[in-house]
């Protein structure tokens, strides 16, 4: 039998909208970049959100005795928890305590991956500090000067005694992707010529091209982060919501349930933290 690239790779064009499977709703949140306050504020909103649900469903049931379905809600974190932001080192510590009484996925991002190896790659670790690296250290009460090799061989033997090694097994927890229904969730993008089971895990956590040029329909509608975009972009075949928490004051959730979408979003003005929530036209 003759089957198309289209077919093989991605979801035929007249295929029904993506959905996420009956009783269940995720909530794919972007970027934090060590940007705690944000986090927590969007934590918040999330956890408000579902208690409503659940204050719904208890409606439901005095109002018309049926039994209204439960919906159980599933959080994604996209990667890149670290790095740039003031509080590394509290994201991941709430990052734990929320996954402890939620259902929280979290994947590793290409910041993750430079912080595990600058424990022992000096150039790594060169590299870490330039990008955003510093912020994190600082988290921890490391001060990250370092200009030579020597230099790096001692903020790596700082680094040991004081980042926790319950932290850096947390980050070596961190999950390559997660599919739930017609959507996967990755930190980067995926290699267009290759199915989900055959990515790379670099790829994973670092790709840009040509992943964001793609066109064509994956098989699955791919939600990632790690490229920065002013507003979510929204395309057929994927939706990208990093938009620069660590500069922008602006975390962003995807909200998904059934066929809908919709987006939360954190927005700083005068020191305070508001979330707004707009549902994704069609």
């Amino acid at each position: 039998m003759n089957m198309s690239i289209r077919q093989f790779f991605g979801r035929p064009a007249e295929s029904k909208k993506p959905a996420i499977p009956p009783g269940r709703r995720v909530y794919a949140m972007g970027d934090i970049h060590g940007r705690l306050d944000l986090f927590k504020a969007a934590i918040k909103a999330i956890e408000r959100d579902i208690e409503e649900d659940g204050a719904d469903d208890a409606a439901l049931q005095d109002d018309f005795a049926t039994q209204a379905q439960h919906v159980e809600p599933t959080v994604i974190l996209l990667g890149d928890l670290i790095d740039r932001g003031p509080d590394s080192a509290g994201v991941l510590k709430r990052a734990r305590k929320w996954k402890k009484r939620r259902d929280v996925h979290i994947l590793g991002g290409n910041h993750e991956e430079m912080f595990l190896e600058s424990f022992d790659k000096k150039e790594v670790l060169r590299h870490f500090l330039r990008f955003g690296g510093k912020e994190t250290l600082q988290s921890y009460g490391i001060d990250p000067q370092a200009k030579n090799k020597a230099q790096l061989a001692s903020l790596q033997a700082r680094m040991a005694d004081y980042v926790p090694a319950k932290d850096l097994e947390f980050i070596r927890s961190f999950e390559e992707q997660v599919v739930i229904g017609d959507y996967a969730f990755v930190h980067a993008g995926i290699h267009p010529s290759l199915t989900l089971e055959k990515q790379d895990g670099k790829d994973l956590r670092w790709i840009r091209e040509p992943f964001l040029s793609h066109e064509k329909l994956f098989s699955h509608v791919i939600v990632h982060g790690h490229t920065i975009y002013s507003n979510p972009e929204i395309r057929d075949n994927r939706i990208g919501i990093d938009t620069g928490a660590f500069e922008t004051g602006r975390l962003t959730v995807l909200v998904l349930e059934g066929t809908g979408r919709k987006i939360m979003e954190t927005s700083v003005k005068n020191g305070t933290i508001k979330v707004s929530t707009r549902k994704v036209e069609e």
